[in-house]
């Protein structure tokens, strides 16, 4: 597996609260985080309700950071137009939620935004290996995903590993993301897996200040 020279901190804004976002897009400019992780969640595919792609047009507008928005939803490819119009940098979906994913992933791709690929924790990370070449983005979720807060699961790591070594052997450049539980007590196990992007919800909203946390857990420190 080849080192990962530059890890990226997406602070997850389900941990934010929602009545001052406002604060939370500038507390996450002040830290020094690379990215905005936007989780939209249907009550169906997972068992809460967020958000729709009005709040990320909202927040495209506060902001010139890449937009991470993560679709925990059921049938995405309903949505995706809406979403990348309202200003989604990357756009991911879920493995388990799509049937013609390759086709998603063209029209992600088609329509201006890059696309990436989610699977949750039961789900193997061979499951990806026909769609490793034309994702962007990978996302593997260490928790079962609905709600922020959850300790990670170490296990769904040895996932990253493998895609790291499946990019090497292939020759790709997509980037392997984590989201779920991941704090300073965890994150040097993540980025030692091979993570490019460390996304992190409670422990940033709560941490007493966000630039070190957010330069702890990227390693930079």
């Amino acid at each position: 597996m080849k080192k990962i020279e530059k890890h990226l901190y997406a602070p997850s804004l389900l941990s934010a609260d929602f009545s001052c976002l406002d604060k939370a897009i500038a507390r996450i400019h002040a830290s020094g985080a690379d990215w905005i992780h936007m989780d939209v969640m249907d009550g169906h595919f997972v068992p809460n309700i967020t958000f729709g792609a009005k709040l990320v047009k909202d927040i495209r507008e506060l902001t010139k950071l890449t937009l991470d928005v993560h679709l925990m939803i059921s049938e995405p490819e309903k949505y995706i137009d809406e979403f990348i119009e309202a200003g989604a940098d990357y756009l991911t979906f879920h493995l388990e939620a799509a049937v013609h994913s390759h086709r998603l992933i063209q029209r992600i791709r088609a329509a201006g935004a890059k696309p990436g690929i989610s699977i949750v924790p039961s789900t193997p990370a061979s499951h990806l290996q026909e769609l490793l070449p034309y994702v962007d983005l990978i996302l593997v979720m260490t928790v079962n995903p609905g709600f922020g807060g959850q300790e990670i699961i170490p296990e769904c790591l040895r996932k990253v590993t493998f895609l790291q070594d499946e990019a090497e052997r292939l020759g790709l450049s997509f980037l392997t993301s984590v989201d779920g539980g991941i704090n300073r007590d965890t994150a040097r196990m993540v980025r030692e897996a091979g993570t490019n992007v460390l996304v992190s919800g409670s422990a940033f909203f709560t941490a007493d200040d966000p630039r070190e946390e957010v330069r702890y857990v990227r390693g930079d420190i």
